[in-house]
């Protein structure tokens, strides 16, 4: 089944030139680029791109009381809450102010069952648990614990819509001109 997603390659991968190999990477596995374009992502578009609800705030806040916990330190002393929803808020100022400090790279891509194939491609959010042939496996080895002492996001290089619905509301956010047409890109 042909589909789209969208990929955003962080300020982390561009300041580091991995641009163009992580696209060879795509383009290696069949998957074509649609869309693409370099720019300096607004907070504005940011705020929209990363969900507010309290069960992504929850799961994501939820990692990091995990990796406390693993490590004896105490949530409370670091970030003034144990609970996960307000640690996800957290975080998710780290990563609007992240994403938005440098360039990023926004692609659409297309191909069989992409949404499913370029997460699979991209390997796991956090780069110290991803498979080691993955691209965050490959170009980086950050993780949450050193994240959290720094006070920053997870630099894991490339962001990749996970289900179809939410491809579909990040091209309508990154590629709005897109939205009800149809590529004319061939897919092997």
């Amino acid at each position: 089944m042909i589909e789209q997603t969208l990929v955003l390659l962080k300020p982390d991968a561009v300041a580091r030139n991995l641009t163009g190999r992580i696209i060879t990477t795509l383009e290696d596995a069949g998957l074509s680029i649609v869309a693409i374009r370099m720019l300096t992502a607004d907070k504005e578009t940011l705020v929209k791109h990363y969900p507010s609800d309290d069960k992504w705030l929850g799961i994501v806040g939820g990692k990091t009381v995990e990796d406390y916990q693993a490590s004896g330190k105490d949530l409370k002393t670091e970030f003034g809450t144990d609970n996960p929803i307000e640690i996800g808020k957290i975080i998710k100022g780290w990563l609007v102010d992240f994403m938005a400090s440098a360039p990023i790279v926004a692609m659409v891509v297309e191909g069989n069952e992409s949404v499913k194939n370029v997460r699979r491609i991209v390997g796991h959010t956090l780069p110290n648990k991803a498979d080691p042939g993955s691209i965050r496996g490959r170009f980086s080895c950050d993780s949450p614990s050193m994240a959290n002492e720094e006070k920053r996001p997870v630099t894991n290089l490339i962001h990749a819509s996970g289900e179809v619905d939410e491809a579909e509301f990040e091209i309508s956010l990154w590629f709005p001109e897109l939205v009800g047409k149809q590529s004319k890109a061939k897919v092997a």
